[in-house]
């Protein structure tokens, strides 16, 4: 709830928002509802050394047939933000996808103009595939161009697993 209540500024690129408290109680109701429907299934993060909830992060567009899913709606508040946490975590998420749920492809999406979620997803081993053009509406008015970028179960097995855990010692 602080993160709501005191960092709205977490949500400025999302396609939805939790800031505030009714914008929160709703996210988690969708949240719920889409892991009920098997459509979503999100996380809360917590950070054992500092013992506090820090974030969430997402998989979604769940393809099981295709083989496929996108992972997102991650946030993290400010303090855990360039932590390394989230390194460490999507160590665990990307694990699980490729060697025990047996994806073949794992996707992110975000707002092209969101650099530091960019850097963040390159930064951990995703390939850029382009941008969709005037793609989604924003969360406060007016529409986004997205960017899609990538990570391929051969990628991960051919050396991204093992620069992510280099990265997280």
């Amino acid at each position: 709830m602080p993160f709501s209540l005191n960092e709205p500024e977490i949500w400025k690129y999302g396609l939805v928002t939790a800031a505030g408290e009714d914008n929160l109680r709703k996210y988690i109701i969708t949240a719920i509802k889409n892991r009920e429907d098997k459509k979503e299934y999100a996380f809360i993060v917590f950070d054992k050394k500092a013992n506090r909830y820090a974030g969430s992060t997402r998989f979604y567009d769940i393809q099981q047939s295709w083989l496929t899913t996108q992972l997102g709606y991650t946030w993290y508040g400010k303090e855990f933000q360039r932590t390394g946490l989230n390194r460490h975590c999507k160590l665990l998420l990307l694990t699980y996808v490729f060697e025990e749920w047996g994806m073949e492809r794992l996707e992110f999406r975000a707002d092209a103009n969101n650099a530091g979620s960019i850097a963040a997803m390159k930064a951990i081993g995703c390939v850029e595939e382009g941008i969709l053009r005037n793609h989604m509406p924003t969360a406060n008015g007016g529409r986004r161009d997205s960017i899609i970028l990538s990570i391929l179960k051969t990628e991960w097995l051919g050396g991204v697993k093992e620069r992510l855990q280099q990265n997280t010692r």
